[in-house]
């Protein structure tokens, strides 16, 4: 059975809550930002009984056109992750696990679901840097967006995602710290009320991916 949360508002409150922290050497750290965290629940899934409202995120998309999140997923099942292309472990590894489990639906329910890739590390994460890697990290029917790093941050916050500017070391590595947290909306309400951990494989999205895009619990 899938573990439920009593408030989605607890969990975005509660303090001692960690980061992901990648970097383009790879090495690990935490925050005490508070986040949600789905990593210490058994089960992948862990379904809200407090849904999150989708984020009022307007950005560009990898053709420098803007992007209204809401306009453009509503009435859609949709997974929202924030990471940056330069992570060198679990956001190209998310993003993979997502494609792997995607291309085991049927045609129609693959053309449906919608993967959005939030970046954040907008100052390197161009349009044309998305574009580029999205395909090879994942598949190319992914969005990716960027934009101003304030909106992006404010967009996370909404659903209870907790990031970090990027910060350069002393020898020259740029740590980014992020919640590795994956949101999945419903079509039916274009709410979120399920979240997915850094650890999720790709055989667990393939186990949930067909219930979460009727707008069923997993």
């Amino acid at each position: 059975m899938r573990k439920k949360t009593a408030l989605a508002a607890a969990l975005v409150a509660a303090a001692g809550l960690t980061l992901s922290a990648c970097s383009d050497g790879g090495e690990s750290a935490k925050s005490p930002v508070a986040d949600v965290s789905a990593q210490q629940n058994a089960e992948a899934a862990t379904v809200l009984d407090q849904p999150f409202a989708k984020p009022n995120l307007v950005l560009t998309d990898t053709s420098g056109k803007k992007y209204d999140l809401r306009a453009r997923t509503k009435g859609k099942p949709t997974l929202i992750y924030f990471g940056y292309t330069h992570c060198p472990d679990v956001c190209p590894l998310t993003m993979s696990n997502i494609a792997i489990a995607k291309k085991k639906l049927p045609k129609a329910d693959q053309d449906k679901l919608q993967v959005v890739f939030v970046t954040t590390d907008p100052e390197r994460d161009t349009p044309a840097e998305l574009a580029k890697w999205l395909p090879s990290a994942g598949d190319a029917s992914f969005t990716g967006l960027t934009g101003e790093f304030a909106a992006i941050q404010a967009g996370a916050r909404q659903i209870g995602i907790g990031i970090d500017p990027p910060k350069k070391e002393k020898d020259g590595t740029v740590v980014s710290m992020h919640g590795a947290q994956v949101v999945a909306f419903s079509p039916k309400t274009d709410a979120g009320y399920v979240l997915y951990g850094e650890d999720t494989t790709a055989d667990d999205y393939a186990k949930d991916l067909p219930k979460l895009i009727r707008g069923e619990k997993p």
